[in-house]
């Protein structure tokens, strides 16, 4: 599944405005913070846990406008704790993010 990343640079795009340097630093940002998410839902063993993470992941994707994240957060909202779907997905969008 690709994901469109077009919209969530256009986002920080307009959070930096014509500051070239700023908008490296946010979508780095977005990157380390995405990747703390993911790895704590990886790491999850409890309902708790894993709603937390998971809420975490919605909280960033809403705060970044990145309606295909915030889908996938919702998704895993509502997996079972340690879904290997739920994570693969969110993974899979990090990466192809990451790779742009």
């Amino acid at each position: 599944m690709a994901y469109e990343a077009g919209a969530l640079d256009a986002t920080i795009s307009a959070a930096a405005g014509d500051d070239p340097a700023l908008f490296a630093e946010l979508r780095v940002a977005f990157i380390e913070s995405l990747s703390r998410q993911v790895d704590l839902l990886r790491r999850a063993r409890c309902d708790g846990n894993w709603q937390v993470a998971a809420m975490r992941l919605k909280g960033l994707a809403s705060s970044f406008n990145a309606e295909p994240l915030i889908l996938l957060a919702n998704e895993a909202i509502e997996a079972a704790p340690g879904d290997p779907v739920a994570v693969r997905r969110i993974q899979t969008f990090l990466d192809e993010f990451s790779a742009n």
